[in-house]
């Protein structure tokens, strides 16, 4: 039985380098989990969900008790109200309903808000309870939801893969700690990804609206339709004129471009706006804007978020919107990883590729030194995301890097 497993694995591997070989796309798949709803997810994670900060202890408590489930504790939850609270609540329910997540017990001081967050996740079809701790205690409720806990860890252990479409992938992007080397080779090899991939059926997303600044005619100019257009154009300037000009005390000098980006030799936003475009390729175009963690509602294809630059917060965001591979260009190296979805690290910086090697997963120093192209760069890069999809751990999980922000657009009541 092994035998013909080990024969099957390595028949697909032959045909997914030939695949690869030839530019047939089309004929990638990937081993991964059919979810409820139907999507496909690459990691298999029973997570125990705190609504709120107050209930971090006891979801903490419940992973420490069942090993190979995943808590994920934040500061946010109380008090919190608007757009913020909506915010708050879409991110979280996304990342519960994620198909890289199994199960997912939740965890609230009280039991109101938390059943908002499991009716939310239980549109999936997927598994899902809540435990609210007023009436009860830390102590009860750790016993019963590690209980729930162990249950669903058990189901989904068994759970088989099954082989799927790569074009079935949602892959999304951001790039952090950018250099000159970013906009030259990282940047441009995820580009030629979405280039091949997004014709197929992916689904893509960028953001980093703050990042956009000074190349905003040209990201302007990739949406699908005018009308798609201006509604990137108005989301850009609102967050100019009530983020940015309501709160700056000069400029972006102090944020943007990053004291890392000017060490790497970008000196204004506007060089690294240019890079940061080279992400979404020469040929794909948006065909909507979503706000921060919403899903995508209009088929296939290229998406903008509405998101902040910085990485933890924007990888968090993406995942709430679905997306189950991120693939992260970087110059001068940033470290970052999520607990639910595999970040891919790509670099063509031949320092970073000798300095902090273990945190990238594609090296594309070879574009810089001339003897390796873009097409092959984006090709190494689809065979990662394969490899990735298929159980391969990334560098940051491999190390253990799972920053989950989320993010907060005001001050709680």
């Amino acid at each position: 039985m092994q035998a013909n497993s080990d024969k099957a694995i390595a028949a697909g591997k032959a045909q997914s380098k030939a695949a690869l070989a030839s530019g047939d796309y089309g004929k990638l798949a990937v081993s991964g989990w059919r979810r409820e709803n139907g999507r496909v997810g690459v990691r298999n994670h029973v997570v125990v969900l705190p609504l709120d900060d107050l209930s971090n202890a006891a979801s903490e408590a419940v992973a420490n008790n069942v090993k190979g489930t995943l808590a994920l504790p934040h500061a946010y939850g109380r008090l919190q109200f608007g757009a913020d609270l909506d915010l708050f609540f879409r991110t979280l329910i996304g990342i519960g309903s994620n198909p890289n997540v199994a199960a997912v017990v939740v965890i609230g001081i009280e039991e109101g808000w938390t059943k908002r967050v499991v009716d939310g996740i239980a549109k999936t079809g997927k598994p899902v309870t809540g435990f609210g701790i007023e009436g009860h205690g830390d102590i009860a409720t750790i016993a019963r939801a590690s209980y729930a806990a162990k249950e669903y860890l058990h189901w989904a252990s068994e759970l088989p893969r099954e082989e799927c479409a790569m074009s079935e992938l949602w892959v999304s992007t951001k790039c952090g700690e950018s250099d000159t080397t970013t906009g030259l080779s990282s940047c441009p090899t995820v580009g030629n990804m979405y280039d091949k991939l997004i014709p197929l059926g992916i689904y893509g997303v960028f953001g980093e609206t703050s990042e956009i600044t000074g190349a905003e005619h040209l990201a302007k100019a990739r949406a699908a339709t005018p009308e798609v257009g201006e509604k990137w154009y108005k989301m850009w300037k609102s967050y100019q004129d009530d983020v940015i000009e309501a709160h700056k005390t000069d400029d972006l000098s102090d944020s943007q471009p990053t004291k890392g980006n000017i060490t790497g030799g970008l000196t204004t936003i506007e060089e690294k706006a240019l890079g940061n475009l080279e992400k979404i390729g020469r040929k794909s175009k948006f065909i909507d804007v979503l706000e921060p963690a919403e899903a995508p509602a209009k088929g296939p294809g290229l998406y903008y978020m509405d998101t902040s630059s910085a990485a933890a917060e924007c990888v968090t965001l993406m995942a709430a919107g679905g997306y189950v591979v991120h693939t992260f260009p970087t110059g001068q190296g940033n470290v970052i990883g999520n607990p639910i979805v595999p970040v891919i690290k790509i670099t063509g910086n031949p320092k970073t590729m000798r300095t902090m090697a273990e945190h990238i997963d594609i090296d594309v120093t070879g574009i810089l030194r001339r003897d390796q192209t873009l097409e092959t760069a984006g090709d190494a890069l689809i065979g990662m995301i394969q490899r990735t999809a298929n159980g391969r751990l990334t560098a940051a999980e491999a190390l253990g890097h799972r920053e989950f922000v989320i993010t907060k657009l005001y001050r709680s009541a």
